[in-house]
């Protein structure tokens, strides 16, 4: 089978311990980065099963209408990124798994580390070393201090605990059934969202980007918080009302940010207002980049597409195509 995978950026996924499973397959591996229609096209021409990378390149009409020999895209994880209807009139299967029960350590770690990195000011420690300054500044310890979880599912609830490690007081706000998860793991729950952004020195966002939740966190709640206080944000850039983020910590309040998302990602532009901001820590949507979490989500990846070519499709989210599809 022709097999092609794309947006590889470190040239990992030939390195890892499955892709042995691809074994006696026609496979090109792309490394860089492009959503040009007509280099795609070209790219993929001859692509029967397409292997994306999280939500890395968009999959819509105009790409799709010029695929003629696609019959398979494998991902893990949500797929917004993918029009799926489109897929289902071409009689393209799409096969992601969502890993039922498996939160993203590797996540709920770059959290945990982001959090330390901004209170205790590391980054701009380190950057003050490297230029002959010793000691710039007096950092911001975490045990006794509130930390508040906007959001209580797989990768929250592992954040939490996190915390409640390090001896954190733990404030959880969410839709009703992860509170009722909260309060089973022992948690409280705010008294309300105005009181949740008021009280909380370390606010974690860790929610599904859908329509449901974009612009859940407005500039009126980042205004409640305290100047001390600190969001972190490795869920999705959408999540935060547009502008609101920027504007919040240029007023002051909160005080800090660290974030791992951007509306347009790859960030390739140097001048974005975060990267200006001594407050801010950013690093490039890393939350799920680690090895032992790539090889776990390459496995299901590559399962979905030896089921395929068994003429069992898995974990397919347009079932419906299932009748017409050759398998």
């Amino acid at each position: 089978m022709n097999i092609t995978i794309l947006d590889d950026y470190h040239d990992t996924v030939r390195t890892l311990a499955c892709f042995g499973k691809l074994a006696g397959h026609d496979v090109t591996v792309w490394n860089d980065h492009t959503k040009d229609v007509e280099t795609l096209a070209a790219r993929l021409k001859d692509t029967e099963a397409l292997v994306l990378i999280r939500e890395r390149t968009p999959i819509r009409v105009p790409l799709l209408e010029r695929l003629n020999r696609l019959k398979l895209i494998s991902q893990r994880s949500v797929y917004p990124h993918i029009d799926v209807d489109a897929c289902t009139r071409r009689g393209v299967i799409v096969s992601s798994s969502m890993h039922p029960g498996q939160p993203s350590y590797a996540t709920a770690e770059l959290t945990w580390g982001l959090i330390i990195a901004a209170m205790r000011q590391i980054p701009q420690q380190m950057a003050a070393l490297k230029a002959g300054k010793w000691q710039t500044a007096v950092g911001v310890g975490l045990r006794g201090r509130t930390l508040g979880i906007y959001g209580y599912g797989r990768i929250g609830s592992v954040v939490a605990g996190y915390g409640k490690a390090f001896g954190m007081k733990v404030r959880v706000w969410a839709r009703e059934a992860g509170l009722a998860r909260a309060r089973a793991d022992g948690y409280s729950a705010a008294r309300s969202k105005e009181a949740f952004f008021q009280e909380c020195d370390v606010i974690s966002l860790h929610m599904r980007l859908v329509d449901a939740t974009r612009g859940i966190v407005t500039a009126a709640d980042l205004a409640q918080m305290k100047p001390t206080a600190l969001i972190v944000n490795t869920s999705r850039a959408g999540l935060i009302a547009p502008g609101a983020l920027v504007e919040a910590l240029r007023s002051g309040r909160p005080g800090m940010a660290a974030v791992d998302v951007y509306e347009e990602e790859p960030l390739r532009d140097t001048g974005h207002p975060l990267l200006a901001l001594d407050n801010v820590v950013c690093t490039p949507h890393i939350g799920y980049v680690e090895r032992d979490g790539y090889e776990s989500q390459f496995s299901d990846i590559f399962d979905q597409i030896l089921a395929y070519l068994a003429g069992k499709p898995t974990n397919v989210v347009n079932p419906e195509v299932l009748e017409s599809a050759k398998i």
